[in-house]
């Protein structure tokens, strides 16, 4: 399946005869944290990430909406999975029913979460029928609660894991953005998981944009596709030890743990994190994928581009277009087009988790 989906995006990416893996689901505005690398957590309100996800009304998304979504998805793509992404799913007042109807449906869910509520929410999660997890923390105990603006959150996630692996055993994986906060602290933070039966450990260089990458970006496709700042409000990258960062990713990475574990992208030679980190302008990835595997749909219906971090650019509206539509629409082909007439990323998109 892989195979033909390279092909039909190389040869014929005006139209995708395969179905998408991922609907990116924005079904709530709100967060439980202040998370520093976050325009969301910093209240940076004006920049596209922070419009993606809570930009929209209403506050929840109605489950009539995510009802007609469920529908849809078993009608036209049974096989993509719906992803609870943003902005906090165990804050989603629906949650329950929403999963519940999924479920029903045959769907694959997952949910991504920051676990503050996780241990309230584990039995629910169970009953809902959900399919997988994955987990946003940023390092040990007192790290975590820094750079998340609370006390209490690391020891809160924990419990919930603890709780939810007493009684299922849905797939749980653990993710760290890597900042100038946690440098130093990631293979504590490891050490601190091995007791946890885990599917998968990440560390994620962090996703940005600078304001030079947006002028160079909008000079060209800005009249379109307009860029803007991107979680760097609270963020010093002169701050980053590159040397002790690569020298611990080179240890994670040769190290024996009870999980698989992954850098991405797979930066972590120290000339190769200065490029990264201090010329956003030279592409680390070659091309952009999730434009082409995934679609987000937020709380109002409206659609956009693979998820959170892309442009607001709303491809179509699940309350007025059908999925099957939205899929191909004239919107998301010119975007896909433009992708791959400048080698696979525009100019904003060299430090976005889809480059690879």
């Amino acid at each position: 399946m892989s195979k033909i989906r390279s092909i039909n995006r190389k040869v014929w990416p005006k139209h995708l005869y395969y179905a998408p893996q991922w609907l990116v689901l924005g079904v709530n505005n709100i967060c439980n944290l202040h998370c520093k690398m976050c325009d969301v957590g910093t209240q940076s309100l004006d920049t596209n990430f922070a419009v993606n996800l809570v930009g929209t009304d209403p506050l929840h998304m109605p489950v009539e909406l995510f009802e007609r979504i469920v529908d849809q998805t078993k009608k036209y793509y049974p096989s993509t999975k719906l992803g609870y992404a943003f902005t906090e799913p165990l804050v989603y007042k629906h949650l329950e029913e929403s999963l519940t109807y999924a479920d029903k449906a045959g769907l694959y869910t997952s949910v991504t979460t920051n676990a503050l509520n996780l241990r309230q929410k584990s039995e629910m999660l169970v009953r809902g029928g959900l399919n997988e997890l994955f987990i946003s923390l940023d390092g040990p105990k007192d790290i975590h609660n820094e750079i998340r603006g609370h006390k209490s959150s690391h020891q809160r996630a924990l419990e919930g894991i603890e709780a939810l692996q007493s009684q299922s055993d849905i797939p749980i994986s653990v993710y760290c953005v890597i900042t100038e906060w946690n440098i130093g602290y990631l293979k504590a933070f490891l050490d601190e998981l091995k007791p946890y039966k885990l599917k998968h450990v990440g560390f994620l260089h962090s996703n940005f944009i600078t304001p030079d990458s947006a002028t160079l970006h909008n000079e060209v496709y800005g009249a379109k596709y307009f860029a803007t700042t991107s979680n760097i409000e609270e963020v010093s990258f002169e701050a980053f030890d590159l040397q002790a960062l690569s020298d611990e990713l080179t240890e994670i990475t040769q190290g024996n743990y009870p999980f698989p574990i992954s850098v991405t992208p797979p930066v972590v030679e120290k000339a190769e994190l200065e490029k990264y980190y201090f010329r956003p302008q030279e592409k680390v990835g070659k091309a952009c994928l999730d434009a082409f595997n995934n679609i987000m749909i937020k709380s109002d219906g409206s659609v956009i581009p693979a998820h959170g971090r892309c442009f607001n650019l709303t491809v179509g509206n699940v309350y007025s277009d059908s999925l099957k539509e939205i899929w191909n629409s004239g919107e998301l082909i010119r975007l896909r087009k433009a992708l791959k007439d400048n080698g696979g990323l525009l100019p904003a998109c060299t430090r976005c988790c889809s480059a690879v």
